[in-house]
C-alpha cells in the first residue's frame, strides 16, 4: 500500500508539471546517510533542474521511505515503476551474480584506486544493467570503505573466528566464512537491534554510515580492515525512459551528473574515512559532531595478508564459478589489470 501511495504521489506531481518540462520520478538510496543528504538529494532536486533551466523537474523519494526491499529497487526500475533509482550494487547480486565483481574487498585501499577499479568495471556494469535490469547506468559513487563494528572484544581477525557477522555483500560474507566467522544476512536498518540483542556480534558497513545510523551505541570495537570493499552505489535510469529523451537532454543529464554528483562524491571519499573513524573513536577531532569512544582496532599486516590470500584463493574462484568464466575473464582483463589481482580460471 505504501509503494502504491508513493507511486501515486509521484504520478500526481508529474501531472502537475508544466507541459514543457520533463518530470523524472527518482528513488534515492538510504535517506539518513551522507551520500543521499550531501550529494543525491541536492543533485536531483536542485542542481539538475537548475542546469536544465526548468526543462527537467524531479519528484524524489528514497527506497527506505517507500518501504522497498533493497533487492527490489533495480527490478522495479526495469519495470518502469519509476524513472531513476540508486542503491548499492551488492543489493542486486541475487539477480546478477556477475555484478559482485564491482565491489571486491581488499583490493582497493584508497579512493583513487577504488575509482580506477570502478571505472574499469564500468563497461561490465553497463552491460549488466542493460541486460538484467533494462536500465542505463548514469553514475557509480562510493560509500566509504566497509569496515567492521563489533559488540565484542576483538583485537584482530583471529578473534572474529566463531562470531556471527553481518556482511555488506555476498563476497564479504564468503570472506568472513572463510575466515572462520559465521556470515549472517541482516538488513542495514535492522543491524542496531541485532547487535543489541546478541543476534549478531559484528557487522560490516562504511564508517560514516555506522556513525550516522548510531551503530556506536550498540558496538564497542571498530576494526578498520576493509573487509567489505567500497560498496559502490549505482545510479541508473529505466532504459525506455532514457531512450525517450532527446540527445540534448541525455547529454545534459550525463555531463551534469558526472561533474556535479559522481566526481564530488569520489573527491571526499578518502577524507571521509579518516574523519568518520575519528568521530567513532575519538582518536582525532570529529568534524561532524560529537566524537564517540569505540575501541580502534587497526589491521595488522598479518591480518591483511591472511584475508587477501583467502580472497584470491577461495572467494574470487567461488565468484567465478557462479558468474561464469566469460565474466571472470572480463574482470581479469579490466578490474584485475588495474588492481593487480587475477581470478584463477583453471
Amino acid at each position: 500500500m505504501k509503494l502504491k501511495l508513493t507511486s501515486a504521489l509521484l504520478l500526481s506531481s508529474a501531472l502537475a508539471a508544466p507541459a514543457s518540462a520533463e518530470m523524472l520520478s527518482v528513488v534515492g538510496s538510504w535517506s539518513n546517510l551522507p551520500l543521499y543528504q550531501q550529494f543525491e538529494s541536492p543533485f536531483w532536486t536542485q542542481i539538475l533542474p537548475e542546469a536544465s533551466n526548468g526543462t527537467l523537474e524531479v519528484a524524489m523519494t528514497t527506497h527506505n521511505e517507500m518501504g522497498l526491499g533493497v533487492g527490489d529497487v533495480f527490478n522495479l526500475l526495469g519495470d518502469g515503476v519509476y524513472d531513476v533509482a540508486m542503491t548499492v550494487g551488492d543489493y542486486a547480486v541475487a539477480d546478477a551474480p556477475e555484478l559482485e565483481g564491482l565491489d571486491v574487498p581488499l583490493v582497493a585501499l584508497d579512493a583513487d584506486t577504488a575509482r580506477a577499479m570502478v571505472d574499469a568495471a564500468r563497461p561490465m556494469v553497463n552491460d549488466i544493467f542493460r541486460d538484467r535490469f533494462n536500465s542505463h547506468v548514469l553514475a557509480i559513487a562510493p560509500y566509504p570503505p566497509q569496515i567492521v563494528f563489533c559488540n565484542a572484544e576483538v583485537s584482530g581477525l583471529d578473534d572474529m573466528r566463531g562470531l556471527k557477522v553481518r556482511g555488506s555483500g555476498r563476497m564479504t560474507a564468503k570472506l568472513l566464512e572463510a575466515l572462520g566467522a559465521e556470515g549472517v544476512n541482516v538488513d542495514f536498518g535492522e543491524v542496531p537491534g541485532a547487535l543489541q540483542r546478541g543476534a549478531i556480534d559484528c557487522a560490516v558497513t562504511g564508517a560514516g554510515s555506522g556513525y550516522n545510523a548510531g551503530w556506536w551505541e550498540v558496538s564497542t570495537h571498530l576494526v578498520t580492515l576493509p573487509l567489505g570493499g567500497w560498496d559502490p552505489v549505482v545510479t541508473a535510469m529505466n532504459m525506455d525512459r532514457w531512450n525517450s529523451l532527446d540527445a540534448e537532454t541525455q547529454a545534459l543529464i550525463q555531463t551534469t551528473i558526472t561533474a556535479e554528483f559522481e566526481t564530488p562524491a569520489w573527491a571526499v571519499a578518502q577524507d571521509a574515512l579518516v574523519n568518520d573513524v575519528a568521530c567513532l573513536t575519538g582518536n582525532a577531532e570529529c568534524p561532524y559532531g560529537d566524537a564517540r569512544d569505540m575501541v580502534l582496532v587497526e589491521a595488522s599486516e598479518a591480518d591483511f595478508d591472511a584475508a587477501r590470500n583467502i580472497l584470491i584463493t577461495e572467494v574470487l574462484p567461488d565468484w567465478a564459478a557462479r558468474a561464469g568464466d566469460d565474466w571472470a575473464q572480463r574482470w581479469n582483463d579490466s578490474v584485475g589489470a588495474v588492481v593487480g589481482v587475477t581470478v584463477d580460471l583453471d
